[in-house]
Order: structure tokens, then sequence, then C-alpha cells
């Protein structure tokens, strides 16, 4: 029999955190070796693991990185809203360790991913590109992670910069719409776990794609999918297309 995957749970006391924590009760593959939030030692507890998923906090990210490659654990990477350095540092420490540093790891939103680029590439560039997203009240960040790695891959199709094309909503006297802008709203209110459509518009007919999340166990399910795929690998930066085979 195997020996069940060791998982190391930062930011367990959080919505994701308890969702990943039910998720690997249920989930013979997997043991929760410890569950750590705020204030806790993370470098003291990594010898007794071998994965770490973190649903902390994006501040952190960059010292979680440093840290499990200098423990050599893998390490899942949920949270989003990183700064372009902690995103060098994880890229950094992806050279000695296997991490997968995904937007969003529901296996829906990644099968979005996947039909968004192929959308793009069919309809070609006369279809205006709109993404909407929508959360509940209490998420910090502005767009979405997933929302913005659906721009991201509408600028890559497009060979547009996401940084400099994108328009993050519209207000006053705009002007007409550019043939070259990705359209952003975000949307913030209630309970919703994460709503996500991409809008293809062009004159006389519109297509829409869209993933709803009703529950957090998806994402955490896919995460913890991520570390047992993630175990053992080459060091690499990954992320959940990888984990899918959707590359």
């Amino acid at each position: 029999m195997n020996t069940p995957l060791r998982l190391l749970v930062n930011g367990s006391r959080g919505r994701m955190g308890c969702a990943i924590l039910d998720c690997a009760a249920a989930d013979p593959g997997v043991v929760v070796s410890t569950a750590l939030d705020v204030g806790d030692d993370l470098a003291a507890a990594l010898g007794d693991c071998d994965a770490v998923i973190d649903f902390s906090h994006h501040s952190v990210t960059g010292s979680v990185a440093d840290a499990c490659a200098g423990a050599g654990r893998t390490l899942v990477i949920g949270t989003t809203g990183q700064s372009d350095p902690d995103r060098a540092r994880v890229a950094s420490a992806a050279a000695s360790i296997p991490i997968v540093f995904a937007p969003n790891f529901s296996v829906g939103v990644n099968a979005l991913f996947w039909l968004t680029r192929k959308a793009a590439e069919i309809l070609g560039p006369g279809f205006d590109l709109e993404v909407v997203e929508m959360h509940h009240r209490l998420k910090k960040d502005a767009p979405s992670g997933t929302a913005r790695r659906l721009g991201e891959i509408l600028a890559e199709v497009r060979k547009l910069s996401y940084e400099t094309d994108t328009r993050h909503g519209r207000v006053g006297i705009t002007g007409e719409r550019t043939p070259h802008e990705i359209g952003m709203h975000s949307l913030r209110g209630g309970d919703v776990v994460g709503d996500h459509t991409v809008v293809f518009a062009e004159n006389g007919e519109r297509l829409e794609l869209s993933h709803k999340a009703s529950s957090r166990q998806t994402f955490a399910s896919g995460a913890i999918r991520a570390a047992k795929w993630a175990w053992g690998r080459t060091p690499g930066l990954y992320d959940m297309e990888d984990v899918l085979g959707l590359r």
C-alpha cells in the first residue's frame, strides 16, 4: 500500500484552508501532517511534510517559496495578487523544487482557460474581448487571479500586452472602443464563490464562455490533486494545465 502524501496546509484557518482540510480528511491518498496560520513557524514545520499547499496571503508568497526551496519541499500556491518581484522569487525557487502556481485549481476553470484560447484563435481579431468576474464582498484583490489569467490568454492570442492593453472598467467620456483593448470588469458582493465570463462580441453575434463556482471544495480538491501530481516531479514552475494534461 502506498504511503499517503504528507501535506502542510498554510493558511489553514482561512476559507480555502478549511476547505483543504475537509477534502484532505476524505482523501486516503493524503494526510495533513501540519496545519499552520498567521504567527506559526513554517520553517520549523517543513521537516514533517512532503508538500506544502499555501492559501495564506500573497504578501508571504515569496518567503514561503524561499523556505520550501531551502527544505526541498514541493509547493502548491493558491493565493493571487502577487507583485512582480514575488513572482520572480517563485520562479527562482522553482529551479530547485516543483511548484504548481495557478490562479485557479478548479478543473472547470482550467477547461475555461483552454476554451478561451481556442475561441480567440478561431474567432479572430474582428471580435471585441471583455472579461467579467464576480466574487464575495470579502475578496481583497481585483481583478481576480482567474480573470487576470483569462485576460493574459486573450492578450497572448492577439499579441497584445496585458499590462497596457487591458481597460479596467469604463467611466465618463471614454470615446469609442478601440479594437485592441481587453475590457476587464470586477463585481463584488454577497458570498459569491467565483463567477467568470469571457465575452466575444462582433456585429450581429456574441459568444460567451462562463464558469460559475458554487463551492470551494472544487478548488480544494484541485489543489490536493496538484500536490499529488507535483510530488517527485522534476523541479520547475507548473500550473493546472500541466496537472490536467491540457498543454
